[in-house]
């Protein structure tokens, strides 16, 4: 019987070239036991979480491989400091957001949100970085930036190094810097993400990236999106949007947002920079919806729009307000429409690559 396999497979001591990536641990460990690989993301969490988290996961995959993933951007301020962000945040801004807790009559959050529990800073990168590296973690992956010094600590730990990038262009700047990998990230993807589709996007990056293998992200949902990323010279496949409807996940979900990513078609999501500063795909909301309306302020660079909306952000999922809550997707989210194991959704992954695969042969003569 055919089975799915690629040379990256053999590289990293996975069964199958699916790389899932999740901010929850059961479902992260349920990717690497399943034979892909799971990275977890942890870009939000402190860095004695990052310690704590990753030893849990280790725990639960044993010798399977997985893998972290920060978001390191340029240009972030240099201290912990949510007082020196809110000093420079316009009065119309905070007006704005007051006005959408008026308007659907918000209460204040108990707690710091997700995005405001400390400041994105080289402070908080530096500290995060210093627990990774002294993990049991296999793969240290960067979901935006990919410092050369960061990669040759990461590397000189026995760490397999990746860079998600949505350009060309990045391709030089990526492989200069060390990266083991590289994950082409296509418009279609959900969360962070660029303006090139990934049909137009993967082909040019694999050329580019020479011996370098390449991921393919954006809009992979079915094994005929994973038979045509391997067509296009991509060793496997980097998902994320699949997982958010993965039983483990449920956990970490809100229950509301688990319904309307079920509901949610591929033209249900919207770009928006309203959640942290920088281009971030999600299900349409009211929430993506306030901020596109005639006479909103444009949104602040990432991290004054985290401080911005951070708390409003964490009472609206504590409270409950339904119009308001949102999830980050990819245009995948049209494929999915019921909760079920992560065993089942690769299982029926790596099936549906192996019939593809095997029916192009029909196509040679």
């Amino acid at each position: 019987m055919a089975t799915l396999w690629s040379p990256i497979c053999d590289q990293l001591g996975i069964k199958v070239p699916i790389f899932g990536f999740a901010h929850d641990i059961a479902t992260v460990a349920a990717i690497s036991n399943a034979g892909g690989y799971g990275v977890y993301g942890a870009t939000r969490r402190f860095p004695d979480e990052i310690t704590q988290e990753l030893a849990q996961i280790k725990a639960l995959v044993g010798e399977r491989p997985f893998g972290v993933d920060l978001v390191l951007p340029p240009g972030m301020p240099e201290h912990d400091s949510r007082e020196a962000i809110e000093i420079d945040i316009p009065d119309e801004h905070k007006a704005f957001v007051q006005s959408i807790i008026e308007q659907y009559n918000i209460p204040p959050a108990t707690q710091p949100g997700m995005r405001t529990r400390f400041i994105r800073s080289a402070e908080i990168e530096a500290a995060q970085i210093q627990s990774v590296l002294a993990s049991p973690v296999n793969m240290f992956a960067c979901g935006i930036g990919a410092p050369a010094p960061v990669i040759e600590a990461a590397k000189a730990q026995g760490m397999t190094t990746l860079a998600l990038i949505g350009s060309p262009h990045h391709v030089a700047r990526t492989i200069a810097a060390g990266v083991d990998i590289i994950v082409a990230q296509g418009y279609d993807a959900g969360a962070h993400t660029g303006t090139i589709g990934t049909y137009s996007l993967v082909p040019q990056i694999v050329e580019a990236a020479g011996d370098v293998p390449v991921l393919v992200a954006g809009g992979v949902a079915t094994g005929k999106h994973i038979a045509a990323a391997l067509a296009m010279g991509a060793q496997g496949v980097w998902m994320g949007t699949a997982w958010l409807f993965s039983e483990e996940h449920q956990g970490h979900m809100h229950p509301i947002n688990t319904q309307k990513l079920i509901e949610a078609g591929s033209g249900d999501t919207v770009i928006t920079r309203s959640e942290s500063g920088k281009t971030f795909r999600q299900v349409r909301s009211g929430w993506s919806q306030a901020w596109e309306a005639e006479g909103a302020p444009a949104p602040l660079k990432m991290p004054y729009q985290d401080v911005l909306v951070g708390d409003l952000l964490g009472a609206i999922e504590e409270h409950d307000i339904e119009p308001l809550i949102h999830s980050g997707a990819g245009q995948s989210v049209g494929y999915f429409d019921q909760v079920r194991p992560v065993q089942a959704i690769m299982d029926q992954l790596v099936n549906e690559t192996i019939e593809t695969l095997t029916q192009q042969q029909t196509f040679l003569r």
